[in-house]
Parts: structure tokens; sequence; C-alpha cells
């Protein structure tokens, strides 16, 4: 076996996270930085956390909760549904002439 092949182990690695939890385990790097741990994730807390720039979901929200944008929708596609409807009669006519 070669010699200076594998990295080297180091048995009392820190895993350090965002929230200022501490972890020592053993890896091949010394010092390991990451966000999210078993302290602070919404899967292990419970407390759910929702990031939205483009407010997506405050939109499904309001659209779901709001019976008058609900009603508007309906409307809406039966007044589309009647102008098709009117046009194809108009081509028709104009077609019969």
């Amino acid at each position: 076996m070669k010699k200076d092949l594998h990295p080297t182990y180091h048995t009392d690695a820190k895993i350090t996270c965002a929230c200022g939890n501490e972890i020592t385990t053993g890896s091949t790097q010394e010092n390991i930085n990451i966000e999210l741990c078993s302290k602070c994730h919404p899967f292990y807390t419970g407390e759910q956390k929702i990031v939205d720039t483009a407010r997506r979901v405050e939109k499904f929200e309001t659209k779901t909760t709001n019976k008058e944008d609900a009603d508007f929708g309906s409307k809406a596609k039966a007044e589309k549904k009647a102008a098709r409807a009117k046009m194809r009669a108009d081509k028709k006519a104009q077609a019969e002439k």
C-alpha cells in the first residue's frame, strides 16, 4: 500500500452550526461550518420557517381564504367562455354569407 495516499483522520473534529451549537466527531477535516443542525432544523424542532421572497405563500393564502377571489375566477371563466361562443357564432355567420 502506498504511503500518504489517504487523508489524515481527526478524531476530535469540531462541527460548528450557525446557531452556535458545537458537535465533536471524527472527520478528515478539522473544522466544519454548517448552517443547520439538529438543534435548529425545523424537522427536529417542530417550528416551521417559511422563507418567501416573492410573496408566493402570501398570495396563495389570500387567494384561498378570500371567497370573492374564487367567485371572480369562476365569473371570468364564464365570461370568456361566452365571448368565445359568440366569436364562433360570428365566424359561422360570416362564412355563410
